[in-house]
């Protein structure tokens, strides 16, 4: 064991100031782990882990993980566990930030495999439930392959992804890595942007604002949701199993209309909005819900019910922008080339 202490291990989260990935830091340090949080801030806020900083524990590294030259400070430190979370997400940010969607999951995912590898960390790649593009079969078991256009609207994402995952099972099987990757579906909860496009942030920030709410087509298309504590459980579960690139779906086990989520999201902030039909501003995959018996072979469950979950998100996103407007810092999903401005912004926040 690399740890400074017995049963204290020595992590690296790539993509850490995100909304996934900044809980998983939080959930890492609360576990007794020493962190350190690589993030560009393309997407990611330095907001949320502000208060992670000056802990012993927890080190943030403004780096892009394409630029093999920006990882000096962690090419020789001696890792437990890798956790890949870098990628720009959201499908608006598929036409402002496909190349760095595509670039992350290849070469920069190649350089935290190389790291990996150097020291024998175990390594999880986060991955979506975008791999099966607009799926024929419902739910979708890890064995299926998808139906996706590999030059299609959405294709920066969804192949980027695959490409991702292709690399990591070859590290795995040709070097012996000890790999996963994780299919993420849905998943909302603390720390979501407040600018977020998807569907959850973007329905209860309408809310709260008084705004109409945008739903795309007639909101018969389906997702299914889950809360963040839910996934980082099955984080825990994916890493204490010794894996050769195994694959686990994990996501909700509820299929919900967009228009059933309004209705939800409707009844936990107590508002009486009306939705905003319109039509589809890239091309939409009808329904998504994940066969979890894989994962739940290792002793998960899904805990969080959605209108416990969704009422957590409103009041966490209430917080945040109601008081404090001006100071809420959010990503940039409509503006390209934002990243070194955050990224200025966050050296000098954590100086």
């Amino acid at each position: 064991m690399r740890g400074v202490e017995k049963n204290v291990h020595r992590v690296l989260v790539a993509g850490g100031a995100g909304f996934i990935g900044s809980n998983l830091v939080h959930h890492l340090i609360e576990r007794s782990d020493i962190v350190d949080c690589v993030d560009n801030l393309i997407t990611g806020n330095a907001a949320n882990i502000a208060k992670f900083h000056g802990r012993n524990s927890f080190r943030f590294i403004a780096a892009d993980i394409n630029i093999r030259e920006m990882l000096q400070q962690i090419e020789s430190v001696e890792y437990d566990e890798i956790y890949n979370l870098a990628c720009p997400t959201g499908v608006p940010n598929i036409a402002f930030f496909g190349e760095e969607m595509l670039m992350t999951s290849s070469l920069g995912n190649l350089n935290l495999l190389r790291i990996a590898e150097r020291c024998g960390a175990k390594f999880l790649y986060a991955s979506s439930a975008e791999v099966y593009g607009n799926p024929e079969i419902t739910p979708q078991p890890e064995t299926y392959n998808g139906d996706v256009n590999p030059v299609g609207p959405r294709s920066a994402y969804e192949e980027g992804k695959r490409f991702g995952e292709s690399l990591t099972a070859y590290f795995a099987k040709t070097y012996g890595l000890d790999a996963r990757i994780i299919r993420i579906f849905n998943t909302y909860g603390p720390n979501m942007s407040l600018n977020e496009t998807r569907v959850i942030p973007a329905m209860l920030m309408a809310l709260i604002k008084g705004l109409p709410v945008k739903i795309y087509g007639d909101g018969n298309n389906t997702r299914s949701f889950q809360y963040v504590t839910d996934l980082l459980s099955a984080f825990d579960c994916a890493m204490a199993k010794k894996c050769e690139g195994d694959v686990f779906n994990v996501g909700g086990d509820q299929e919900v209309k967009i228009i059933e989520l309004f209705e939800i999201c409707k009844s936990v902030t107590e508002r009486a909005d009306l939705p905003q039909f319109l039509p589809h501003f890239i091309e939409d995959h009808s329904r998504r819900k994940p066969d979890t018996a894989k994962i739940r072979k290792l002793g998960w469950n899904q805990k969080v019910s959605l209108e416990e979950g969704l009422a957590f998100a409103y009041a966490d996103m209430a917080r945040r922008s109601l008081p404090r407007k001006r100071q809420a810092r959010t990503s940039a999903p409509f503006a390209a080339n934002t990243g070194q401005g955050q990224l200025a912004a966050a050296l000098h926040v954590f100086k």
